[in-house]
């Protein structure tokens, strides 16, 4: 039998001996792609590659990529513990040509792997192509030999030409084209029908693998358009090819989940609950989320309350309260991580930072502290048998005891309730708006600073490198660091940065390094020449002498400078009109 080891080693190995160039995951965090939340798909890091902005030494590549899809277009967070495919975290085996082969060689090396190195039997594996593909189509039947009979056609000729299941696109924008899908077929013990079938999302029969016609690339107005070559991207998920292989039907039953879902039994008995069912749901939930909190934080973010920190933030509580949910009363979940990386340690060395481990014992100290009462009052609203939770509750549960939306959610589900998401919505914006109408004023007050004056360069330059933090404030008092998801003013040496005058308002943008990022929502004069910038602490940690690179957002700065200029001669065109008295 195959060990996911294995098949990971076989698949780069034989696509290496195809002429494949064996690349290094990314990280799944992705490289200056603002399109991206986290790395989905193998192809992500070979975007500019697809799109003839970027050249490298080789015109076929192959890897394993690591990916997390829990926000934003991709998004299987809600769907784990509850199917058997779905994970927060997973490898994506891939193989790409840029410009090179095209859709006869990328099916006829699918075709070779699978049943040739594999050994699984041709007459088990049925394909898909897009309904207008009629190459594909004849490759696959011509070529290499499969059946018509197994040969589905999929894609609505009569509408959209390109918003069909197999037409593949990786977001909104960016690279595209019809794709054509391997299917393993379990068997007829298993309920199910073959795809494009009423019975479709049935066990039987389970995709594997995704070959994808690389031809077009969508612009923002959803226009296609030729890319420079044809070129092929291919995925097949690691955990699901090595179900088939090792002959189980969930992914959580493969040789890698198996150990690590008995390292979480372990964690959480010893953490107080007792004989848990080792089959049961939440082990499978925890056993997923702390791979992808691993992986996420050895890749550099951190918990908090925005973008990809706050994603981090939903998984690890939501694996958290799962423990909570099997009776586990002490810290566990930071545990794990050395499971995780006993597993997966070999393939990614990065597992083996103990910082992983202190960043997820540190939330897990912040949330255990108020799980219990959060759960509490969440019991005590679902007593009364509705059937939807209110938008209030739930922001409350949010606001206060650091309960993700989503997770409320999660244990609604378990009851048979929704959740007044529109209502949760409102309350939130509620909330944003009156600290927006504060927040300035609030941060300004009383701000003491002794320091030298601000060295403003904003007319010259719009980025800045080497500005030092001289000050930072929290809640109206001076500190030496700030964490992730802290509200702060920073005072730095230089900056690009206008401070609100003369009736401008100030310039917002963001100071980056390698482990920080600090959104800039505004920037105000705490004296005449001290600028400070109200700061929200996104990614990282700050701390007094630290370096950063600020760039200052040059749409708001241009936009708000016109404005600026248009008041002054509307002010001047009243004055005319009406009178001097015109303020």
């Amino acid at each position: 039998m195959f060990t996911a080891s294995e098949i990971r080693s076989t698949f780069l190995k034989f696509m290496e001996s195809k002429g494949h160039t064996i690349v290094a995951s990314s990280p799944v965090v992705p490289g200056d792609d603002p399109t991206l939340l986290f790395t989905n798909a193998g192809m992500n890091q070979f975007k500019d590659v697809f799109l003839g902005f970027d050249k490298r030494p080789y015109k076929r590549a192959t890897t394993s990529q690591k990916c997390v899809r829990a926000g934003g277009k991709h998004n299987d967070l809600e769907n784990v513990g509850y199917t058997a495919r779905h994970h927060t975290f997973f490898e994506m085996l891939g193989n790409f040509s840029f410009g090179d082969y095209f859709k006869r060689d990328a099916i006829k090396n699918a075709w070779e792997l699978l049943t040739k190195h594999f050994m699984l039997p041709e007459e088990k594996l049925w394909v898909t192509v897009y309904a207008e593909d009629d190459e594909a189509y004849d490759i696959w039947n011509k070529e290499v030999g499969v059946p018509a009979e197994r040969i589905v056609r999929i894609g609505d000729n009569k509408g959209a030409r390109y918003a069909s299941d197999n037409f593949w696109m990786m977001g909104d924008t960016g690279p595209c084209g019809p794709c054509s899908e391997i299917f393993y077929d379990h068997g007829e013990e298993v309920a199910g029908g073959p795809p494009g079938s009423p019975d479709e999302d049935g066990d039987r029969y389970i995709e594997i693998w995704n070959l994808v016609f690389m031809q077009y690339n969508r612009d923002d107005k959803g226009e296609m358009h030729l890319l420079p070559k044809p070129s092929v991207d291919t995925g097949m998920g690691l955990e699901r090819i090595s179900a088939v292989l090792q002959h189980v039907h969930s992914n959580y039953e493969i040789d890698l989940f198996q150990n690590l879902m008995k390292a979480v039994k372990e964690a959480v008995e010893a953490a107080g609950a007792e004989n848990v069912d080792p089959n049961s749901p939440s082990l499978k939930v925890i056993a997923d989320h702390i791979r992808a909190c691993s992986f996420i934080i050895a890749d550099g973010i951190l918990p908090g309350n925005e973008g990809r920190s706050y994603v981090l933030r939903r998984i690890a509580r939501r694996g958290m309260r799962h423990g909570f949910k099997l009776g586990a009363r002490s810290l566990f979940f930071n545990t794990l991580v050395k499971a995780v990386a006993k597993e997966m340690g070999q393939q990614y060395p990065e597992l083996s930072n103990p910082r992983i481990q202190e960043v997820l014992r540190q939330e897990e100290v912040r949330f255990s502290q108020t799980l219990a009462k959060g759960l509490e009052i969440l019991n005590e609203a679902l007593a009364n048998g509705e059937k939807l939770l209110s938008g209030d509750v739930a922001f409350k549960l949010h606001d206060t005891y650091g309960f993700p939306v989503d997770l409320t959610a999660d244990v609604c589900r378990e009851r048979g309730v929704a959740v007044d998401i529109e209502g949760f919505d409102a309350a939130m914006a509620k909330q944003r708006e009156l600290a927006r109408s504060q927040g300035k004023f609030k941060m300004a007050q009383g701000l003491d600073y002794a320091g030298a004056p601000t060295n403003f360069l904003g007319y010259e330059t719009l980025t800045v490198h080497g500005c030092k933090v001289e000050a930072i404030y929290k809640d109206g008092e001076i500190v030496d660091e700030a964490e992730s998801g802290d509200e702060v003013v920073v005072v730095f040496d230089k900056t690009p940065f206008y401070a609100e005058s003369g009736g401008q308002v100030g310039d917002q943008g963001q100071f980056k390094n390698k482990t920080t990022i600090l959104k800039v929502d505004d920037t105000f004069k705490i004296k005449a020449d001290v600028f400070g910038h109200m700061c929200y602490v996104a990614e990282g940690s700050v701390k007094l002498g630290d370096l950063f690179t600020a760039t200052v957002n040059e749409d708001i700065r241009a936009a708000t400078a016109r404005n600026h200029s248009v008041t002054h001669l509307m002010h001047k065109a009243l004055r005319e009109v009406l009178g001097s008295h015109v303020q």
